[in-house]
């Protein structure tokens, strides 16, 4: 899961299988040239933002489809991937609770996280990354884990004291690195580089 931002080539973990829809533009954008529906979308395994040309009408916002490489039923083609900045208002105002819901739905994986990260260099743990979490929260985690793993984001909250809802950790870690505002990628793929105009 963690990646200096320093890897550019696509490895097969990193293509996506399924991912939420963030916006749904029926006659695209209003500055495009061509006009075709596109869906923006974050992408459940990396969080890759991306935008696609569906097949159908009526896609729904918080909608879980399928993209991968088999036979998709509601989009026809991945056009490119996105940035942040790329992103509609509508997808940005989308993308908290889309990242929240991924987190959910893959509890282990992130617990795991937590129970698995570890230092970046001498002077830095990759938990401190995590919006919120200083060295007090740092030292609390650490003593925890090591007395036993975590199960559950439940299990955590109840265990080390005074820590936030570790998904709302997750999560603004997660945006932060989609702007494109780190120097290490610990939750993404570093972001796509913005396309010159």
């Amino acid at each position: 899961m963690q990646d200096s931002g320093q890897n550019t080539g696509q490895h097969k973990e990193d293509l996506e299988e399924y991912a939420i829809v963030l916006d749904y533009l029926p006659t695209g954008k209003s500055f495009s040239v061509r006009s075709e529906p596109i869906v923006q979308l974050i992408g459940e395994t990396r969080f890759t933002l991306l935008e696609a040309v569906p097949k159908v009408t009526g896609i729904k916002v918080k909608e879980r489809i399928y993209i991968g490489k088999g036979d998709r039923d509601k989009v026809s083609l991945i056009k490119s991937r996105l940035t942040y900045a790329n992103l509609t208002e509508g997808a940005r105002s989308e993308l908290p609770a889309a990242i929240a819901s991924i987190i959910r739905s893959n509890e282990k994986k992130f617990v795991d996280f937590f129970n698995n990260a570890s230092p970046l260099n001498i002077r830095m743990h990759s938990l401190e990354l995590l919006p919120g979490v200083g060295k007090k929260h740092l030292v609390a985690i650490l003593d925890a884990r090591d007395d036993k793993p975590f199960e559950s984001f439940e299990d955590m909250a109840s265990r080390v004291s005074l820590l936030q809802d570790p998904v709302k950790l997750l999560t603004d870690r997660i945006i932060l690195e989609l702007k494109g505002d780190s120097r290490f990628y610990i939750l993404t793929r570093p972001p796509a580089q913005p396309k010159p105009y």
